[in-house]
């Protein structure tokens, strides 16, 4: 049996693509938790980004198809409306101007997720 060196996934488009995605996310979700002093050691921290994730998991592709998220990059705006869900679900609020300004995901969310 011959064991895989490196990343041989890594060479796939739609891997690196999802990897692209995730880090889009990533560096959202850091500069947003920023602006609202949430430590990132916050033991709620936890499972309000669970639920976000699975917010974002359970619309996303209904999304991607109906034109909400045309590409990598606006995944990461969407996501931050599935936290910012989460974090009110925890009794946590974003002030709306720390959110991105876009009424279709807004309106999406509502439809989705009432």
């Amino acid at each position: 049996m011959k064991i895989p060196s490196g990343d041989e996934w890594g060479h796939d488009p739609s891997v690196q693509s999802l990897r692209r995605v995730f880090s889009y996310m990533e560096k959202a979700q850091f500069e947003l938790l920023t602006h609202l002093n949430i430590s990132f050691f916050d033991k709620r921290l936890r499972s309000i980004r669970e639920q976000a994730l699975e917010l974002f998991e359970k619309t996303w592709s209904r999304a991607v198809r109906q034109g909400i998220i045309g590409n990598e990059r606006e995944a990461a705006p969407f996501y931050l409306h599935c936290l910012e869900r989460a974090l009110r679900s925890g009794g946590g609020e974003v002030p709306i101007d720390k959110l991105p300004k876009n009424e279709k995901i807004i309106h999406f969310l509502k439809e989705e997720l009432p």
